[in-house]
């Protein structure tokens, strides 16, 4: 499944890393460069200004600018920026210079200042829509403490404020409800360890962390788990899940600019309060990455 022209975010779309300088400033340059060799090594788009880019520690004009970024290096239809925010009336705002740079769709994560009840949820959604973007829900309950439970995401879809959902809850029979009551509401498969369980349970996307480093496999990897081809999928599966099921734990964005920088990418530091990876965590990452790359995965 890859992306059409009214569901942009069909396909591979890799939530990007965003390469920070050794004084921990934003190297655009890189930036544009690390979103173009994504595209040509098979995936479909980018997500900026994600947890994975470390938006909550960017600047407005950083922030403004990764955007303006990726949509020069790649094109708008490829480029799903998320615009969340403490404030309804500022996730708008990014939604609208998202719309105004380009992009085809945003990524919005619910209100997540503090545990928000589905009133709060629907205006949330509501409001952002009004930006005139197409909207992907993003569902992390274990970060957000929002949980958009089916029933919930059912309803955000029936009110036309959201058109796909980005599952990150970890439970993958999530799925099959979600196809009941919303078929219209396309699942994106939204952490890299359960990518094979989502694509047989009829996943149309992946917002995926490790292509970061490891591109051309984790598509191939996407591409033979919605085809159907589970023989070449699970033994890739196999082969990648020591690294994927890092996109689920706390140091994720670390792992990951380190696998980045072991293939010959550059991942780069990251910015407080985060911390660099403890010595066994490096070196579980460091083996697992090397591994893969033994394998021809690089």
């Amino acid at each position: 499944m890859t992306a059409t022209d009214d569901r942009p975010w069909r396909g591979v779309l890799v939530a990007t890393a965003l390469p920070l300088r050794e004084d921990l400033s934003v190297d655009h340059g890189r930036f544009a460069e690390h979103c173009a060799w994504l595209v040509e090594n098979g995936c479909d788009g980018v997500v900026p200004n994600g947890s994975l880019g470390e938006y909550q520690v960017l600047t407005p004009d950083e922030r403004a600018k990764v955007v303006e970024t990726a949509v020069a290096a790649v094109g708008g239809a490829r480029v799903m920026p998320g615009v969340a925010a403490y404030g309804s009336a500022e996730a708008r705002r990014w939604a609208e210079q998202a719309r105004d740079a380009g992009c085809a769709s945003v990524m919005l994560l619910p209100p997540n200042a503090y545990r928000a009840d589905e009133r709060s949820v629907l205006a949330h959604y509501a409001a952002v829509a009004e930006a005139g973007v197409p909207v992907v829900a993003y569902n992390n309950p274990i970060d957000t403490k929002v949980d958009l439970v089916p029933e919930l995401l059912a309803r955000l879809h029936a009110e036309g404020y959201v058109r796909a959902v980005k599952e990150f809850s970890g439970d993958v029979r999530r799925a099959y409800r979600i196809a009941e009551l919303a078929p219209e509401l396309d699942l994106l498969i939204g952490a890299d360890d359960v990518l094979l369980e989502l694509a047989i349970a009829g996943a149309k996307g992946w917002v995926a962390g490790y292509p970061n480093a490891l591109p051309r496999a984790s598509a191939e990897l996407y591409r033979a788990a919605v085809g159907g081809d589970l023989g070449t999928a699970k033994k890739l599966y196999e082969q990648l899940h020591p690294l994927l099921r890092w996109d689920s734990k706390v140091e994720f964005v670390q792992a990951i600019k380190l696998s980045m920088d072991i293939v010959g990418r550059y991942g780069g530091p990251v910015r407080p309060p985060r911390l660099a990876l403890l010595p066994e965590q490096e070196g579980a990452v460091r083996t697992a990455t090397e591994k893969a790359v033994a394998a021809g995965l690089a």
